[in-house]
């Protein structure tokens, strides 16, 4: 994990090797792995001071503040926790986190105190869309939107995903969780939005088939005879003939049991669909 030094620097090293903003933003998210989540923070250095003045606004709701940091009772300097690697890092949120990186890298500010928020305010993004739409080779803020509402916030690029939710963490496959993408109106060159995936051809609704039994006659015994008959089952010497006999019957007693149907002979709606996938 980096200090919050450490990752200045290469921002000002990286600018001057001139690599494009895009490149740094990305860069300079990867090295923010490791960094704590904290309620409402949008980069500010993670000390046990900060993190005692959050837990007295927020505590109730966020009792992480306190249970994540060993050296939360500390009074002096501290180093080597799993948040603090011997130097001042910087804590987020979710939306705190997206933030953070555009302000830095960019000086652009996304506009909202709530993920919902940031994702309404229309001053905030060049173009957006569904997951399934989501731009190649550009960085992208990535939503959550689940029962009417916008939860969770992070940063795409192609497949890849850095977060902020216990920390902040690097996927290298991106969650199915998200599911939409909005690039920040800063990002440099044009966007262009993958093609909407042809949907999936509905099959025709199966028309619904009448419950047959021995004794049964007509269309939807033939139909049934010639799918056995087909599939190898004996339905006497009589073949197709619409009839429902003895042995039509035991041709259907013998497929259900095939398929674990109960075998009883009758033709219902469970022996009628697994007919029909032959």
């Amino acid at each position: 994990m980096r200090t919050a030094d450490y990752v200045d620097k290469r921002i000002a090293k990286y600018k001057k090797k001139g690599l494009t903003l895009h490149e740094i933003a990305w860069k300079i998210a990867l090295l923010c792995v490791g960094w704590s989540y904290i309620f409402g923070d949008r980069g500010q250095y993670c000390t046990p001071s900060h993190r005692r003045a959050v837990y007295a606004k927020h505590g109730d709701k966020h009792p992480t503040i306190k249970s994540k940091c060993k050296n939360y009772q500390g009074t002096g300097a501290c180093s080597g926790c799993t948040f603090y690697p011997g130097g001042k890092t910087r804590a987020f949120d979710c939306r705190g986190f997206t933030y953070w990186i555009f302000k830095t890298v960019y000086d652009f500010t996304i506009w909202g105190g709530t993920v919902t928020a940031q994702w309404n305010d229309k001053r905030n993004w060049k173009a957006k869309g569904r997951i399934d739409t989501m731009p190649k080779d550009t960085i992208c803020c990535l939503f959550v939107y689940k029962d009417g509402k916008w939860p969770h916030t992070g940063l795409g690029l192609n497949n890849e995903t850095i977060e902020c939710s216990s920390g902040v963490q690097h996927f290298t496959s991106r969650n199915p969780k998200w599911t939409h993408w909005a690039v920040p109106a800063c990002v440099e060159g044009e966007i262009h939005p993958e093609p909407s995936p042809e949907p999936e051809p509905t099959p025709p609704p199966t028309p619904s088939r009448p419950t047959i039994r021995r004794g049964s006659s007509g269309v939807y015994v033939k139909e049934l005879q010639t799918i056995l008959s087909k599939a190898g089952y004996d339905i006497g010497a009589t073949g197709i003939d619409g009839k429902f006999g003895r042995r039509t019957e035991s041709a259907v007693k013998a497929f259900q049991q095939a398929n674990n149907l109960t075998a009883d002979g009758i033709v219902g709606k469970a022996t009628w669909s697994a007919l029909l996938k032959l």
